[in-house]
This record gives C-alpha cells, sequence and structure tokens, in this order.
C-alpha cells in the first residue's frame, strides 16, 4: 500500500481514504480539503501497513472514507479505525467478489483476464456515469503504470479469495450509486443490508466524487 497526503495543514480534522483499484491521487486532488487534513490509501499491491496508519492519534476528528476495492481492504485493516468518528464506504462491500454481495464471479475473472485491455480505455469509461466526467478524468489520469495496477488487481482476488468475513458490523454508512456499472448497485445493497449497515441512495455512477467540490460536501451527506 502507498500513502499520500492530499492536504496535511495539522488541522484537528482528518479524513483518511481508501482509494479504488487502480486508481492514485491525480484525479482526487480536484477536490478541496477545506480545513480538512486528507490523507490518502492507495496500490494494493501489497497489504504492508504504511507506518502513517500509526500515527494519527493527535486528530480530534478522525472520518474513514473508503471507496470500491477500498472498502474491502479498510476492512481488512478495521482494528486501526476502531476510534474514528463515522467510516463511510462508496460503491463497495466487505465482499466484494460475490454474486450476492459484489461483482458476480465470472464478470469480475473477465475484468481481470482482459484488464490490460481494459485499463487502456473502456475500465474508466465505465467508472464514471457521463461523458463530461469522463473528460474531467482524462485531463486529471492516473499515472501508475498498467502493468503496476493488472498486478495489484491479481493481488486483490488472492486476499479476497482467502479472507474470512466476519458477521460484525464495521461501516457506519454506505453511500451506493444507482447507475453504478462496476459493481451491481442491487448487490451492494444486499450486503450493506445483511450487514446492518444505513443506506443512502446517490444518482450517480461507480465514482461520484466529481459531482462534490469538498470532502466535506461528501461528509455532509451522511449526517
Amino acid at each position: 500500500m502507498k500513502a499520500y497526503w492530499l492536504n496535511k495543514q495539522n488541522n484537528k480534522n482528518l479524513i483518511v481514504f481508501f482509494a479504488g483499484w487502480s486508481f492514485d491521487e491525480t484525479p482526487f486532488k480536484l477536490l478541496q480539503c477545506l480545513n480538512n487534513d486528507v490523507l490518502m490509501i492507495y496500490d494494493y499491491n501489497d497489504i504492508e501497513i504504511p507506518q502513517v496508519l500509526n500515527e494519527l492519534s493527535n486528530y480530534e476528528n478522525k472520518i474513514l472514507i473508503t471507496w470500491s476495492m477500498g472498502v474491502f481492504v479498510a476492512y481488512l485493516l478495521k482494528d486501526l479505525f476502531k476510534n474514528f468518528d463515522k467510516k463511510i464506504a462508496i460503491n463497495g462491500t466487505i465482499k466484494p467478489v460475490d454474486n450476492e454481495y459484489g461483482i458476480p464471479v465470472k464478470m469480475f475473472e473477465l475484468t481481470l483476464k482482459h484488464a490490460f485491455a481494459g485499463l487502456s480505455g473502456k475500465f474508466y469509461k465505465n467508472v464514471y456515469k457521463t461523458e463530461e466526467e469522463f473528460e474531467l478524468y482524462m485531463n486529471n489520469q492516473v499515472l501508475r503504470s498498467i502493468e503496476n495496477r493488472v498486478s495489484e488487481l491479481e493481488n486483490l482476488y488472492s486476499l479476497i479469495k482467502s479472507t474470512e468475513i466476519s458477521n460484525d458490523k464495521f461501516y457506519d454508512i454506505a453511500l451506493v450509486s444507482e447507475f453504478d456499472k462496476i459493481i451491481p448497485a442491487k448487490n451492494q445493497i444486499a450486503c450493506h443490508k445483511y450487514f446492518n449497515v444505513p443506506i443512502k441512495m446517490l444518482e450517480f455512477g461507480h465514482s461520484p466524487f466529481f459531482q462534490y467540490k469538498s470532502w466535506d460536501e461528501i461528509i455532509k451527506i451522511c449526517l
């Protein structure tokens, strides 16, 4: 895993953000951090915990925001976030490859098989709902190599297959996009209902982030 400070101004408020597969900090620099220090975690080629995650005790207010595959990865490290004030899942589940609660297995394995070609174009078109959002992404593209992103997906699948999920509730609220083309909304809803996580629906695609100006806007819809 890699850690990147989107903002670090010694604020009293902290947001820890676990990104989805294949992303880095570039597209998320468009979101205003305002009075929040924002630490982004990404690149799950390994699950070695960045030291900085153990050095967050000085913050008064701490919120965990996770997205897509980041919902699952943060769950693996859940003991680190016991004292966070709110834990938010966006368009992801703690069972991310599952016929009922995540991406259907055959669909995921096809994505993995054709990951190199998909990352060259079609995958990111499916991440965003509108052509305007996709164009905004194209102007703020991920800078990681395709090879690095493909190996990340392979590692994630190994982790998913080897992880047993407990019945304990972890997330406080889940945001689910009605028009998600990556993880079916109905499967997300089924998973969150099973784990008794309250759900708020969004009218966006898999990545809703370009619909907001700041991290605070995302947090406010969860209140």
